[in-house]
């Protein structure tokens, strides 16, 4: 592991804003909680793991009405703190804006690329898409996956240092690819969780409120189980033999949620777990620091 940390710096916007930040962002796969800047009087702070695939949380100052990412609407708390991410695909420069009292400021910030595990294979992809039968009964998961990430609850996870769902070995990494003679295949979009058995119990990573328990096994995740855990931050867990909870309960971090198993397109029991912050996915091990 290689973590790097970026000492306090302030920039002064307009005269009279001072932005300071303070971040720990880390090249390799794994990192560590970050430690929040202290704020100074009128400024607008953020920490967190500034990388490809990682996050930021901060804190707006009083009389903030507005605040984006790339553009992309930020929801700001009752209290000013605000959560935000980054996409597997990042680039290296994203824009922090913010209206104050009727005026607008930005902020660029630093977002370091990562080195993904990428497989090189010399065989060609396979030919054609999905059909259309397979389609058919596709689109509806597909709908209901997208109605239950559009779902606004009032959960609180987000601000939480968030706990691994289960220990096992990690079978599989966020962001990881094969490449098909030069051809892109997708990304690895989740990380999973190799335990050996069916019926290892899962935990809620984080407070969350269930927006998705599917009552049938979905086509490719299964037993597909998503928790919202605010400001428009989410995790699904895939391949579940069982779900323990149903749609709409509250569910605290560490409450047991689901069974691993290998329900779906699996070869094996094991857990699937994605994190998504609205469509920026997003890589879980830069939300818990490395296994223990």
């Amino acid at each position: 592991m290689t973590v790097r940390k970026v000492l306090p710096a302030s920039l002064i916007l307009s005269g009279a804003i001072v932005v300071s930040v303070l971040a720990w962002s880390t090249l390799g796969a794994e990192s560590i909680a970050p430690v929040a800047p202290a704020a100074a009087p009128g400024s607008l702070t953020y920490a967190g793991e500034l990388t490809q695939g990682g996050w930021m949380r901060g804190k707006a100052p009083a009389g903030t009405t507005a605040l984006a990412l790339n553009g992309q609407p930020v929801a700001i708390a009752p209290d000013g703190s605000w959560f935000a991410a980054f996409d597997r695909d990042a680039g290296t420069i994203a824009t922090l804006t913010a209206t104050l009292k009727g005026r607008g400021i930005s902020q660029p910030v630093s977002v370091s690329p990562r080195a993904w595990r990428i497989e090189n294979v010399n065989i060609a992809r396979k030919p054609g898409g999905p059909t259309e039968a397979f389609m058919a009964i596709r689109r509806p998961e597909l709908d209901r996956i997208n109605a239950a990430r559009a779902l606004k609850t009032n959960a609180q996870g987000w601000r939480q240092h968030f706990i691994w769902p289960a220990k096992g070995r990690i079978s599989g990494r966020f962001g990881s690819q094969r490449i098909y003679r030069g051809e892109p295949g997708a990304y690895h979009s989740g990380l999973d969780i190799a335990t050996g058995t069916s019926g290892t119990p899962f935990m809620a990573p984080a407070d969350g409120v269930v927006v998705l328990a599917a009552e049938k096994p979905f086509t490719l995740e299964g037993n597909l189980l998503m928790l919202d855990h605010g400001m428009g931050l989410n995790s699904a867990f895939l391949h579940c033999s069982e779900i323990l909870v149903k749609q709409g309960d509250h569910v605290r971090q560490g409450q047991v949620i689901g069974r691993i198993g290998m329900s779906g397109r699996a070869t094996g029991p094991h857990l699937h777990w994605s994190i998504k912050w609205n469509e920026a996915r997003l890589d879980p091990i830069l939300f818990t620091g490395p296994m223990n």
